[in-house]
């Protein structure tokens, strides 16, 4: 009787499993190219969060979770509003000294915070204004001061960086992370110089000039403004600018500078509320206990809208990576149907605000519609429909980013998906905490991660299309999407039915902090 029934299981098991290695294949290219051209149409106006596009691809991705028979997360809607502010520029003033500062031509901002009017009656050079554990130019409180630094960072005399030791910058020179310092510092504002005005303007044009969104619920940005050396060297005196970041670069360290000098920036803004769309839709697991644990699978459906009157569809940016999300999805539900049960619960979370900085993942995070200490992964989707420059005719790779960085648990299963179904080709070059493109920190597994869940970021690189107006569905790589999708639900399958959830066991090498 023994042996009967041990037969039956193994059969049984063995059925189960065999379902699963067929329903995978219903995840093709025809279904995710449906999807993808629909979500990267014209019609769609490039999703700009707040914009009717995006209400258009939240509505379309609803009907398909009602369609296959997956009930919105609280039984009403699929929708979780996130709370957003638009903040746009009417003007802005800068007057250090005697002398008046042109906007635009002098000086300029990003529409990151309200109504400003800062007064100093002295200012702080502060080198670089880097902080990190071998070097620091803070050797003085600036409390209530405003402060002045260089972008970028300083080298030795042989062309090392200072920090790095190496021909490699540190993370320490972005002048995002630069202002996460001055703000925790209790700065007051900070006065950035350019190394290259003209083309930084250039570069940050649409950012800039276009009203900038952001949370209501952060906590707002201290005041900053990007200056000309001009400007500074008016200030410094003409040649001393470049002395003082010499003595850094000879020394190694530089002693701050008080400028007395007045201070006066104004700023004027105009502020509207709105809501952006996070989707949220769940399939319960099969396991009494087990399905209040959850795997969260996300990808953001949002782009940049309307850029000088053109639209920008993001077609690889990101209708690839949700339209992989609505077919996983689609392929979960199917195996519900056909018996194949699996013992976690999935949420799937097509987010949006990503492009505003991952606003919409934050909000989520902050606000979780189910305990966020019982998600045990998150399985983030960006950009996985084209190649990039060092892999032009591979169709058979992707990039994980983040599998190991918590949990050798989570790194394992996903090695031991894609050997058993997939075996598309892992390049885990931007998993390195040196990864000088910081993708780690640019996607929406990072607000996961900071809070401790294991995550992987799938993504097949940037190309020349990436933020641009080509970023058309006729470029896309429809084989590519179809095996990458089927990796991520393959690999979620396979967190579904673990006996535990992925251990924490790593301290993640990269900083918690994206600036």
């Amino acid at each position: 009787m023994k042996k009967f029934t041990l037969i039956f299981v193994f059969f049984f098991v063995g059925q189960i499993w065999s379902q699963i290695e067929l329903i995978g294949p219903t995840i093709t290219k025809q279904k995710l190219k449906k999807h993808i051209e629909i979500l990267a149409s014209d019609s769609m106006g490039g999703r700009e969060v707040g914009e009717a596009g995006e209400t258009m691809a939240a509505n379309y991705m609803s009907n398909h979770f009602r369609n296959i028979g997956v009930k919105p997360y609280n039984d009403v809607t699929y929708i979780q509003e996130i709370p957003l502010e638009k903040i746009k520029i009417n003007d802005a003033s800068l007057r250090i000294g005697n002398e008046n500062f042109v906007y635009g031509k002098d000086f300029y901002t990003y529409p990151k915070f309200k109504n400003q009017k800062i007064n100093a009656r002295e200012l702080v050079f502060l080198g670089y204004g880097i902080h990190s554990d071998t070097y620091s130019d803070y050797i003085q409180d600036v409390s209530g001061k405003v402060i002045v630094i260089s972008v970028g960072e300083p080298k030795k005399e042989d062309g090392a960086y200072i920090i790095s030791n190496s021909d490699k910058k540190s993370p320490h020179s972005g002048w995002r992370y630069k202002l996460s310092v001055a703000k925790k510092r209790g700065a007051k504002a900070v006065v950035f110089v350019s190394s290259d005005y003209n083309s930084e303007y250039i570069k940050s044009k649409h950012k800039i000039e276009e009203p900038g969104v952001n949370l209501i619920s952060k906590s707002e940005q201290i005041p900053f403004l990007f200056v000309r050396k001009s400007v500074i060297k008016k200030v410094l005196g003409k040649n001393k600018f470049k002395k003082y970041l010499s003595q850094i670069q000879n020394n190694g360290n530089l002693k701050s500078k008080i400028l007395k000098t007045d201070f006066l920036f104004k700023l004027s803004t105009q502020t509207n509320n709105f809501y952006g769309k996070n989707i949220l839709a769940l399939i319960e697991g099969s396991d009494s206990i087990l399905k209040n644990e959850i795997v969260v699978i996300t990808a953001h459906y949002d782009h940049l809208g309307i850029v000088d009157g053109v639209i920008h569809n993001g077609a690889d940016d990101n209708a690839t990576g949700t339209a992989a999300l609505l077919e996983i999805a689609s392929a979960f539900q199917k195996a519900k149907k056909e018996g194949a049960e699996f013992k976690r619960s999935i949420l799937f979370f097509p987010n949006s605000a990503e492009e505003k900085g991952l606003l919409g993942s934050y909000y989520y995070v902050e606000n979780p519609a189910y305990p966020i200490e019982n998600t045990v992964a998150c399985l983030n989707i960006d950009m996985i429909g084209r190649t990039d420059r060092f892999h032009p005719n591979d169709s058979n790779y992707i990039y994980l980013i983040g599998s190991d960085k918590l949990s050798t648990d989570l790194h394992n299963v996903s090695e031991q998906s894609n050997n058993k179904y997939v075996k598309m080709n892992i390049d885990y070059t931007f998993n390195s905490p040196g990864d000088l493109n910081r993708f780690y920190y640019r996607s929406d597994h990072y607000n996961f991660a900071k809070r401790n869940i294991p995550s992987i970021f799938y993504f097949s690189g940037v190309h020349e299309d990436y933020h641009k107006e080509s970023d058309t569905v006729e470029k896309i790589i429809y084989e590519k999407v179809e095996k990458t999708a089927r990796l991520v639900f393959y690999t979620a399958w396979e967190i579904a039915n673990m006996k535990t959830r992925p251990k924490v066991d790593k301290l993640n090498e990269f900083q918690l902090n994206r600036y």
